[in-house]
């Protein structure tokens, strides 16, 4: 992977990024919602909360194919979507 450099703005964006991802396959998403315990409602209402990007790295983080799929559908390194991770767990 090349390293792009990641501003502020893609880091705000990236975790919804990675979330539209998610939600690009039936049945990652019914996962994502199970793991999360979250309802497509309470999802949508909680987009722009902290909780809710932490929970897209994590979902992510913890099965590598997916990690590394989203990372390729983004155009960014694994790494960066591992550091959004650790960025939101201080």
């Amino acid at each position: 992977y090349e390293m792009v450099p990641v501003t502020g703005v893609q880091t705000c964006a990236l975790p919804i990024s990675a979330l539209g991802w998610i939600l690009t396959d039936e049945k990652r998403a019914a996962r994502f919602l199970d793991l999360t315990g979250l309802t497509p409602e309470g999802l949508r209402e909680s987009l722009s909360e902290l909780a809710t990007h932490r929970a897209v790295f994590e979902f992510l983080c913890a099965h590598e194919p997916d990690l590394v799929a989203a990372a390729q559908a983004l155009e960014i390194d694994p790494a960066v979507i591992a550091a959004g991770k650790e960025g939101l767990s201080r």
